[in-house]
This record gives structure tokens, C-alpha cells and sequence, in this order.
């Protein structure tokens, strides 16, 4: 939110960051499959001080993307990422709700 209590697009500020000389990356929900806590075309925006704003899904799966970006931002190769429940790994990096989700993250620039 800003001091006039508007939420800011993560795009913009992707290009805030961008314009202010930070490297960016953008991080996108393209596809989901059940129960899914954020709707495809949610953005997350990462800078390579691992500062990030939006949501792609929330909790553990949010800071692996995170993690993720900072990697993709050093080596500039787009990567796409999949989170859902699997039995072993129910509560940890995953999707307890029971859905899937696809995020595709890449640099800008």
C-alpha cells in the first residue's frame, strides 16, 4: 500500500525497481489445477536482494520462489516452477489445500 492507501500493480513496481538500476525478476501463475490460493496472471516481483512484492501463492511456496528468482536473476535463464501437494511433502514446499499450481519466473532486462 502507499501513504494514500492504494495497492501498487507488482508490474509497476517491477518497473520502479528496473528504472531505480535493481535486477529484476518477475515471477507469474500460469496454470492451476483444484484449490489454488491466487488465480492465474498473479505476479510476484523479486530484486536480486531477495526485496519482493505480490503473490504467486503464499507461504513456503512464496520464499522457493523467491530463492528461485535471486538464482534466475544471476544466471538469466527463465525457469518454470510447480508446487502441489505429494504425499511426503504435503507441508512443506507445497500446496496443503490440495492444488497445483505452475510459476513461470524470468529476469527483465
Amino acid at each position: 500500500m502507499t501513504e494514500t492507501g492504494e495497492t501498487l500493480d507488482p508490474l509497476t513496481i517491477a518497473e520502479r525497481w528496473a528504472g531505480e538500476g535493481r535486477d529484476v525478476a518477475v515471477a507469474t501463475v500460469v496454470e492451476t489445477w483444484g484449490s489454488a490460493p491466487r488465480p492465474v496472471g498473479s505476479h510476484l516481483v523479486i530484486d536480486g536482494e531477495g526485496n519482493f512484492h505480490g503473490s504467486v501463492s503464499g507461504g513456503c511456496v512464496e520464499g522457493a520462489v523467491v530463492s528461485e528468482a535471486t538464482d534466475i536473476i544471476a544466471d538469466g535463464k527463465p525457469r518454470m516452477l510447480e508446487f502441489g501437494v505429494a504425499d511426503e511433502t504435503a507441508w512443506e514446499v507445497g500446496l496443503s489445500c490440495g492444488g497445483r499450481i505452475r510459476v513461470y519466473v524470468e529476469r527483465l532486462g
